[in-house]
């Protein structure tokens, strides 16, 4: 017996479609920002925060890969053209012979913190000053409670990230 889909109400709908868009848009809006200012695209600037609030500045690639949510194959991507640019490095793990760290550089490290400035008021200016702050209460618990609820509670979940 075959069970009916539950479609999305009217306003479900609406709500859908402006969420798909605004996340859509924004993301968009970021990466210009990202690519002007710093000649990097907002996941690279991601993965350069992470590390800068790692430990010694220093991150496993697996955890980084998980932290990020992206494969490992498109981490050693993004992680090679740092290489590139000076601004991350990678160490083999001395706990791990098959492991390897990402270490952001003092390079990278300046990098970000030149770029953090414009990169907030980009946040700021696309989100934040739109919305009151009730707002920002209201979507903060309405984010966390989707995050909650989409991260997997088995270990051995078949996720992009741990590829």
């Amino acid at each position: 017996m075959t069970t009916a889909p539950r479609w999305l109400s009217e306003q479900e709908q609406r709500t859908w479609r402006a969420y798909l868009q605004a996340t859509t848009l924004l993301e968009d809006h970021l990466d210009r920002q990202l690519q002007r200012d710093a000649g990097m695209p907002h996941v690279y600037y991601g993965l350069l925060v992470q590390l800068s609030q790692a430990p010694q500045r220093r991150l496993r690639m697996t955890e980084l890969a998980r932290t990020a949510k992206i494969t490992r194959s498109r981490l050693s991507h993004a992680v090679a053209r740092l290489e590139r640019n000076g601004w991350v490095r990678r160490e083999d793990c001395p706990s791990d012979r098959r492991g390897q760290n990402a270490v952001l550089t003092d390079e990278g490290y300046a990098v970000l913190k030149q770029t953090a400035p414009g990169h907030v008021a980009t946040v700021r200016q696309a989100m934040f000053d739109r919305l009151t702050p009730e707002q920002v209460r209201q979507l903060g618990e309405i984010m966390q409670v989707m995050a909650e609820g989409l991260q997997p509670k088995d270990t051995e979940a078949d996720l992009p990230w741990l590829r």
